[in-house]
């Protein structure tokens, strides 16, 4: 997979160098390339911003050096890839969960615009849609002060799905999320640690007691914590959790 980034916050993106996604780049998993927006300016100041019209508090991240910046992301890009996924980080996208995970770890190229301020001039994605798949994406309902460490979230959960960056495939199987259900409380050495003790089952050796054990919990942990991930009876009717697929 192919991911670039522009942001005037290069250095933001560090962490990518960081543990199983570092290591994802170094072995050619994972190609992630970081592009300066403000090497896409032409004046003194390398301004990227200039106040709204209409009026208003806040700055708006200015169309030319967008337009520009993303047409060289183009040029330098795969040649035998279409049309690349771009990403636009904003409150007002589609909310990231894990079936968009899946989604996007199944694009050979994905583009972030990484806007600040008040956000980037519409008309940006409106040219951008005749080159790219625009997607506006958000973590949650909440504002952050830029798109970066959206960047470094979708990208996590992203590449951890893609073949080989997770040493043991298995372990994504029973996550939170990718049944729909919150992940069961795990345990390791010792069974005993300042008066509490791991569940009995685990150490039984039973692994039909401990396949079941591990889906009630679940079952009652997403009860507990997001009961909207739940099918409304269920949610209504904690005896009936069982039944949930």
């Amino acid at each position: 997979m192919r991911i670039d980034v522009v942001t005037i916050f290069p250095d933001y993106l560090a962490p990518l160098e960081l543990s199983l996604i570092g290591r994802a780049r170094r072995a050619g998993l994972l190609d992630v390339v970081v592009h300066d927006l403000r090497e896409a300016t032409t004046d003194r100041h390398r301004t990227v911003d200039d106040t709204p019209y209409g009026g208003g508090a806040g700055m708006v991240m200015k169309p030319e050096p967008w337009g520009r910046a993303l047409d060289a992301v183009l040029d330098g890009g795969p040649a035998d890839v279409g049309r690349p996924r771009l990403l636009v980080p904003s409150p007002g996208g589609r909310v990231l969960d894990q079936a968009m995970a899946r989604e996007l770890a199944t694009e050979p190229w994905l583009v972030f615009a990484c806007g600040r301020y008040e956000g980037i001039d519409e008309r940006v994605l409106l040219d951008a849609a005749q080159r790219f798949e625009v997607t506006p994406v958000s973590l949650g309902d909440y504002v952050l002060n830029g798109g970066e460490v959206a960047v470094l979230a979708i990208t996590e959960a992203v590449a951890r799905l893609l073949p080989g960056v997770v040493g043991n495939a298995e372990s994504l199987v029973e996550e939170s999320h990718e049944d729909g259900l919150l992940e069961y409380p795990v345990y390791t050495k010792p069974a005993s640690w300042r008066g509490l003790d791991v569940p009995e089952v685990l150490l039984s050796g039973d692994h039909a007691a401990i396949a079941r054990w591990r889906h009630q919990q679940r079952l009652e942990r997403t009860a507990a914590r997001r009961p909207d991930l739940l099918a409304p009876t269920a949610a209504d009717d904690p005896a009936g959790l069982a039944v949930v697929p």
